[in-house]
């Protein structure tokens, strides 16, 4: 597993994609989120810190498309927090997505409680970057991939009073004035909450606490779309304003 999670580590370090690991290794879901921590293991020691988790496949086409019946997910570290400009120079295969995300004010131990540990919704975008060539990949590969998870920007927080019902809000995203990505709240699982659950209970079964402070990506409410250097994003959605980033 070791060996694998450093194959993924130096491509991200150095914008080289690489072939398929299951091209050449027998490796299935349960492997492939043991390369997935080797791998955030590998950021840890680089002094980065676990902020967040990130929800895949959470449309009911993705998954019929990559013929699975539940969410994949990663880990989402401090280092992938991006302000309000992006470098894409040293991503491989850069796209981004609009997102739900959810700010918790207090730990989760456990499904039951997780709507009631939100502090926070926003809107917000992903940053997706696999690093396999040809962005061609299997489960367990986009698995140990950490998801494909690059960055991440959020929005003003609402609290969740004042976000009114998120299940079926309008997020439009825009690349210099033009839209090119439209959907609706409802195709994260049709509720972002059931991301949010599908969270607590996938971090759980592996023996992490999702804790204060941490950021919850519940997924896309669109395809991805790719993200061109020296462009300007825009993220919106009813209700919740709006996130920007600029890319160089």
């Amino acid at each position: 597993m070791n060996a694998l999670a450093d194959r993924l580590d130096e491509a991200t370090l150095t914008g080289r994609a690489i072939p398929r690991l299951t091209d050449t290794a027998d490796l299935d879901v349960p492997a492939a989120y043991e390369v997935q921590r080797a791998l955030i293991e590998r950021r840890l020691a680089r002094g980065e810190r676990i902020v967040g988790v990130k929800m895949g496949f959470t449309s009911r086409a993705k998954m019929a498309q990559m013929g699975v019946d539940d969410v994949i997910w990663g880990l989402l570290t401090d280092a992938m927090l991006v302000e309000s400009r992006l470098d894409t120079s040293g991503l491989i295969h850069p796209r981004i997505e609009p997102e739900i995300a959810f700010l918790l004010d207090r730990p989760v131990r456990g499904t039951a409680d997780v709507a009631s540990a939100v502090g926070g919704v926003a809107v917000g975008y992903e940053v997706l970057d696999s690093r396999y060539e040809g962005f061609s990949f299997t489960l367990p590969d986009v698995i140990a991939d950490n998801a494909s998870a690059s960055g991440f920007g959020v929005g003003p927080w609402r609290r969740p009073r004042d976000a009114g019902d998120i299940g079926n809000l309008g997020l439009v995203m825009e690349i210099d004035g033009r839209q090119v990505a439209g959907g609706s709240s409802a195709a994260i699982l049709g509720h972002p909450l059931r991301a949010l659950t599908a969270a607590a209970r996938l971090t759980r079964a592996a023996g992490i606490e999702m804790e204060a402070g941490w950021i919850v990506l519940a997924g896309a409410a669109t395809a991805a779309v790719p993200l061109p250097a020296g462009a300007h994003v825009r993220v919106g959605a009813a209700g919740l304003g709006h996130v920007e980033v600029t890319t160089r």
